[in-house]
């Protein structure tokens, strides 16, 4: 049990009585027993942990993760986010996302001149010759990693389960778009991205999905990790046999990071929400999930009574990203026995909740949540509280406290 939920109500109450509400709050005591969980499944297999800043978006928790043994770079997910961390002293920076704008590009490139290691994901010819004009002009030769498609096909590709991101799916797709590359100026081909969303991303263990759907999920995780790693496996001895070296080949996610290992062709794992384990991580059967604590939560202050076993708070709208669903909202954990109204859910500015806790907590009382998914909730906040052994201990901002908004 994560320990700020041991606490009890009244402690995680007295731990935030001095703080403005709301508030996000992490547990560094269950945030470093995660990761050590992380960086144990990945030292069985000599494998290092690649950081996914979207997950956390908080400096201070980045290089925490990058100050131990076993975690090595970061995966951004905007340019202008990378240049705010290397400006923090950080390097091996890798942008997973394809960049088109010139800002942006000159960014990477100026990252590049300054000897920065920086790396950029491209999924198409358009792509690389956009990266090639701004990287020629600016002298330099940008590190381009190739984003593979590891979405599973069946059906001669009539059936597709997985995400919508790169049409490169094959060792053709892939090494043409790679051999392309090789002839173009300022241009190098550095690693080799493949993701398996369907497998990191798909619980499995839903209290929202009947049985039937939740065995169907599980038969189609250990299917698709199966194809995919042969395929990821082809892909990278077809780029090495045709003289590519590759600095890294990624792969993985919290939720497919036990099974992610060196067979399935790559060379480090990315991670990043499992450290603060989201509701969305609740769906999991995979032990190494169910093993994580949650150690990320919000706070939300009562500020009306509108009727019996009802109270409202203020703030509460963080709803994840994604299908629009129940999974996405928010929930209350302490005090117990409260839960969001089916009719209005988590709120812009306030948030009602009814349940047999409600009659008990004065206005003015907090109640705390967890969220569903893990970085975006930092969007909505300039600070986090951090706790150590049931006490507040610091304070630090979070992206949107640096000023950084990159979306």
């Amino acid at each position: 049990m994560f320990r700020a939920m041991a606490l009890g109500y009244d402690e995680l109450r007295r731990v935030t009585e001095e703080v403005r509400l709301p508030a996000v709050v992490v547990d560094l005591d269950a945030f470093d027993r995660n990761l050590d969980r992380h960086l144990s499944v990945l030292a069985a297999w000599q494998l290092p942990l690649r950081v996914a800043t979207k997950s956390l978006r908080v400096p201070a928790l980045i290089e925490r993760v990058l100050g131990r043994r076993g975690a090595r770079g970061l995966m951004c997910f905007h340019a202008g986010e990378a240049a705010r961390l290397a400006d923090r002293g950080i390097d091996d920076l890798f942008v997973a996302y394809p960049v088109f704008g010139t800002a942006d590009l000159r960014a990477l490139c100026d990252l590049t001149a300054r000897g920065v290691t920086v790396s950029v994901a491209v999924d198409s010819e358009e792509g690389l010759r956009r990266y090639s004009e701004v990287a020629s002009g600016a002298g330099v030769s940008l590190n381009v990693v190739l984003c593979v498609d590891m979405s599973l096909k069946m059906a001669n590709g009539r059936v597709h389960v997985g995400v919508r991101r790169s049409p490169l799916h094959t060792s053709n797709d892939v090494v043409g778009l790679a051999e392309r590359a090789r002839r173009l100026p300022g241009i190098v081909v550095y690693g080799i991205l493949g993701y398996e969303a369907q497998v990191a991303g798909l619980g499995d263990a839903s209290a929202y999905d009947s049985v039937v759907v939740r065995l169907g999920k599980r038969v189609l995780r250990h299917v698709s990790m199966r194809e995919l790693a042969a395929r990821r496996s082809r892909i990278v001895e077809a780029l090495r046999s045709r003289g590519f070296e590759l600095a890294f080949v990624n792969g993985g996610g919290t939720g497919s990071l036990d099974l992610t290992s060196p067979i399935t062709g790559v060379t480090e794992v990315t991670a990043g929400s499992g450290l603060y384990k989201p509701l969305l991580f609740d769906a999991y059967e995979s032990a190494f999930v169910k093993s994580l604590e949650p150690s990320c939560f919000f706070a939300l202050e009562v500020t009306r009574r509108p009727g019996p076993r009802v109270v409202t708070c203020a703030g509460g709208g963080y709803v994840a990203s994604g299908a629009a669903g129940p999974d996405k909202l928010p929930r209350p954990f302490a005090p117990s026995g409260l839960e969001l109204l089916p009719m209005e859910g988590a709120g812009e500015v306030q948030t009602p909740l009814r349940g047999y806790a409600a009659d008990a907590l004065r206005l003015g009382d907090p109640v705390f949540f967890r969220h569903a998914k893990a970085g975006e909730l930092m969007e909505r906040f300039n600070e986090v509280v951090l706790l150590r052994d049931g006490r507040a201990v610091d304070r630090v901002k979070t992206y949107r406290g640096e000023g950084w908004s990159f979306a």
